[in-house]
C-alpha cells in the first residue's frame, strides 16, 4: 500500500525531531532491543530516512542498517537522507515481503508502520521474525490513534483529526494498534521481553503540522474532504503557528522488545 502521509518538508522535519528523540526517550528500550555498537539492524518503513540515520549513528562503523519501504518517493528521500553515510543503505520492498535473508539480522525495527496495513499486521510481524537471528530482537512502536491531538487546539483541527480517524477506519486499519504489539509478537512465535507505554508530549513548533495533515491529500482522494476543508484547515493551523505560547502534541506510544528463541525451528 502507498504511504498515506505527504513528505512536505515540514514533516521531514517532524521526522528528524521524532528520530532524535526516541534515541533519549526510548534508550534503554534500544539498548534492550540490540540497538547498540556492531549491531546488524533493518529499519523497516523506513519512511524519509531519519532513522536509519539516527540508527547508522548508534551502531557505529562496526555496524550496518538497512532501510526497507515500499513507497518510492519515501525511498528516494531515505537515499538523500543517507548519502555520505557508510554504514546505511536503502531498498524498496513491502514491509510482509522485504526481500531480505532470513536470520540475517541482530535487530529488525518496524516504527509506526502497523496502523497503516490494516490486515496484513499479522504476516509482517511473522516476516520480520524471520528476519532476525536466533536470539535477535524485532522491535515495534506504534500509537494509540484516537489518544493523539494538540492541546489547546481549535474546533477545524480537531474536525481533521476526526477525518483522519475516519480515513483510517475505513481502510480497515487498526487505530489502536500500539496495545497489540506484545500479542502480534507473541502470535509470531517470538518471547516478549518487554512491552511499555507512554505518552510523547512535545511542544509543537510553529510550521509543523502532524500526520493528519500530511494526509489531506488522501483524504481528499477519498471523499472525506473537499477543497473547502482544506481551507478552513490551514487557516486554522495559521492561526495556532501566530501563537506565542506553542501548544503541545499529546498522543499515547507503545513499544515491545520481542526475542526469537535459540531454538532452531520454532517459530510458525
Amino acid at each position: 500500500m502507498t504511504y498515506a502521509l505527504r513528505l512536505s518538508d515540514d514533516e521531514r522535519a517532524r521526522y528528524r525531531m521524532m528520530a532524535l528523540r526516541a534515541r533519549e526517550q526510548e534508550a534503554d528500550l534500544w539498548q534492550l532491543a540490540g540497538l547498540t555498537p556492531g549491531a546488524q539492524v533493518a529499519d523497516v518503513g523506513c519512511g524519509p530516512g531519519a532513522m536509519a540515520a539516527v540508527v547508522a549513528e548508534t551502531v557505529g562503523p562496526d555496524g550496518y542498517v538497512v532501510g526497507i519501504d515500499a513507497d518510492e518517493q519515501a525511498v528516494q528521500a531515505a537515499t538523500a537522507a543517507l548519502a555520505g553515510v557508510s554504514n546505511a543503505e536503502v531498498r524498496s520492498g513491502r514491509a510482509e515481503e522485504t526481500g531480505l535473508a532470513d536470520g540475517s539480522f541482530d535487530t529488525v525495527m518496524l516504527r509506526h508502520v502497523l496502523a497503516h496495513n490494516g490486515g496484513a499486521e499479522q504476516r509482517i510481524v511473522d516476516h520480520l521474525a524471520r528476519l532476525v537471528r536466533p536470539g535477535g530482537r524485532v522491535y515495534l512502536v506504534d500509537m494509540d490513534l484516537p489518544s493523539i491531538g494538540v492541546f489547546p487546539s481549535l474546533p477545524d483541527v480537531e474536525q481533521l483529526m476526526h477525518r483522519y480517524l475516519q480515513w483510517h477506519a475505513e481502510r480497515g486499519n487498526d487505530v489502536r494498534i500500539g496495545r497489540r504489539l506484545a500479542e502480534l509478537g507473541r502470535a509470531a512465535g517470538l518471547a516478549v521481553e518487554e512491552f511499555r507505554g507512554w505518552f510523547e508530549i512535545i511542544k509543537v513548533p510553529p510550521g509543523m503540522r502532524g500526520p493528519a495533515w500530511a494526509a489531506r491529500e488522501s483524504l481528499v482522494a477519498d471523499g472525506l474532504a473537499t477543497d473547502e476543508d482544506l481551507a478552513r484547515w490551514t487557516a486554522a493551523f495559521d492561526e495556532i503557528d501566530s501563537w506565542t505560547e506553542r501548544p503541545q502534541f499529546i498522543g499515547g506510544a507503545f513499544a515491545a522488545v520481542c526475542r526469537r528463541p535459540l531454538e532452531p525451528g520454532s517459530l510458525p
